[in-house]
């Protein structure tokens, strides 16, 4: 069924449309929520607002599920070209702004947010003091498209060519065990030794036992005794002796307590610093001011 009806003389409300289309996106209503930074109960009364003004069932409830309707699905289309005039607005007019004031979003990986951002934010304020700087600490990439950050530091190379990006440095991660290990466990002097480590996770233990074992070790699930997707986790488990991580160079050497444990023969793992902003945000002075202190404290 395609919806026909003239959608001049419906009163959107842009909140609303958002609800709708993130619940769509996200699945359900509390990944919706958390993906807009709103109250489940809030968001769930927007999208009922929705369907109200339409006078259309855009989602069927099946059990905890939400099922798009084909009413919904009708809507989708005219949704996603809505939200993507919206964000084309939003970045231009973001671009043209010449003030060195107002918000500016940086994503980064956990750990770069939580050990080597801190310095760099400090060089920022005080050379932009009007500017207000959110961290987005995720390990998943933020869609610089759609705003949900300005600048993100990566580790890959965006392919996307609206996308500016600018190679920061070149650094390694290692493996590394606090004293307090090396003392119970010794030094490994071989790939072999090394292999027979217990092991901090921070994927699930079939992915890391395939990342690592071109580069020489020969893992089994029972390596891997404690796990953690937050890398700030796993790292101060392994700054405590509980097992062997991996971890930037740079970060391993800000946070000390920990020594390189990489035996002969090990090659350590690359770790390129990308700095990435949307091209258009990229005329923006507020923004263009904290991608350069980024870039200079980075060091590029």
């Amino acid at each position: 069924m395609q919806i026909c009806m003239d959608w001049r003389a419906i009163n959107f409300d842009w909140n609303q449309i958002r609800a709708f289309l993130a619940t769509v996106e996200e699945g359900s209503l509390s990944a919706a929520a958390r993906a807009l930074g709103q109250a489940q109960p809030t968001l769930g009364r927007q999208v009922a607002a929705l369907e109200e003004a339409l006078g259309l069932t855009l989602f069927d409830r099946v059990g905890k599920a939400l099922v798009v309707t084909p009413s919904g699905v009708d809507l989708l289309e005219h949704v996603r070209e809505m939200g993507e005039a919206a964000t084309r607005i939003s970045l231009s007019a973001a671009g043209h702004n010449q003030a060195i004031a107002g918000l500016v979003r940086l994503s980064a990986m956990d750990s770069v947010a939580a050990y080597l951002l801190p310095a760099m934010i400090e060089t920022v304020r005080a050379q932009a003091p009007a500017v207000t700087i959110e961290v987005i600490s995720s390990n998943t990439l933020s869609d610089l498209r759609r705003r949900e950050a300005d600048i993100a530091i990566r580790h890959v190379r965006p392919d996307q060519p609206d996308l500016v990006a600018r190679k920061m440095a070149e650094t390694t991660a290692h493996c590394y065990a606090s004293p307090a290990w090396i003392a119970r466990h010794g030094h490994p002097a071989t790939l072999a030794d090394l292999s027979r480590a217990d092991f901090i996770g921070v994927d699930q233990p079939d992915r890391m036992i395939g990342y690592l074992r071109p580069l020489g070790l020969d893992l089994t699930v029972a390596n891997f005794p404690i796990l953690s997707a937050n890398t700030c986790t796993a790292w101060e488990m392994v700054r405590r002796g509980l097992g062997v991580g991996f971890m930037m160079k740079t970060v391993a050497d800000r946070t000390g307590g920990v020594v390189c444990i990489d035996p002969p023969g090990f090659q350590p793992i690359r770790a390129p610093i990308w700095l990435v902003t949307h091209r258009e945000l990229h005329t923006s002075r507020r923004i263009r001011l904290v991608f350069d202190l980024l870039a200079e404290a980075l060091g590029g």
